[in-house]
């Protein structure tokens, strides 16, 4: 089985995770800056890491709404797709930002918001193998 590759996309910074060969378990991965370099960045990592699909964060308002983000999100997605070939899900992200901030994905020596985005991807992903295993 492919990995899987889990992102928090923000307009600054794309947290990125990867999953294990089996598809269980999502790891903090690495931190892209949002700039003309980070899809091909992307699509290097997928390469390099053997990806077969690709997991997106969801981002919603408070009544379950498309929010201004998830425009960017949405057409990112479209774009990192047709650059890799893969397979785009997207999975809800509510409250990611503030459990990574809370929980122990954040990893030693991996500090302040870099460290939050890419847990922010795991867990992201993390959601989305729970529900697809």
């Amino acid at each position: 089985m492919a990995k899987i590759l889990g992102i928090d996309y923000g307009t600054k910074r794309i947290g990125v995770a990867l999953s294990d060969e089996g598809g269980k378990i999502a790891f903090p991965f690495l931190v892209v800056v949002n700039d003309k370099n980070a899809l091909f960045a992307l699509s290097s990592l997928c390469k390099e890491e053997k990806v077969g699909r690709i997991v997106i964060g969801e981002s919603l308002n408070g009544e379950g709404e498309e929010n201004q983000m998830m425009a960017g999100a949405r057409l990112f997605a479209e774009t990192l797709s047709k650059e890799t070939n893969l397979p785009v899900s997207f999975e809800q992200e509510f409250l990611t930002s503030v459990e990574a901030h809370r929980s122990s994905f954040i990893e030693q020596g991996k500090k302040g918001k870099q460290g939050v985005d890419s847990s922010a991807a795991a867990l992201i992903l993390q959601r989305y193998l729970d529900k697809n295993s």
